[in-house]
């Protein structure tokens, strides 16, 4: 397994880890539960961000600029609703 694979798979782990927290944060019984989710939460999602700088600083995480008449169309879209 070379360096990209490992950090692909570390990039699912984290994200799957963000959405059990999510659920726990939405679905808890008492505020100490929510604040416990919340916090695992905020600390999953911090670290899922470094490693997407991360990949995305190799060229592992290309992104593409989006084309400003599509954005347009999206966002008149959802305005008119």
């Amino acid at each position: 397994m070379d360096d990209k694979n490992l950090m692909e798979n570390l990039l699912l782990v984290e994200k799957g880890a963000c959405d059990l927290f999510m659920h726990g944060t939405i679905e808890s019984g008492t505020a100490n539960v929510r604040s416990a989710f919340d916090s695992a939460l905020t600390e999953s999602l911090k670290m899922q961000e470094e490693l997407y700088r991360k990949m995305s600083a190799k060229g592992w995480y290309p992104s593409e600029q989006a084309e400003t008449q599509k954005v347009e169309k999206v966002r008149q879209k959802f305005s008119a609703q």
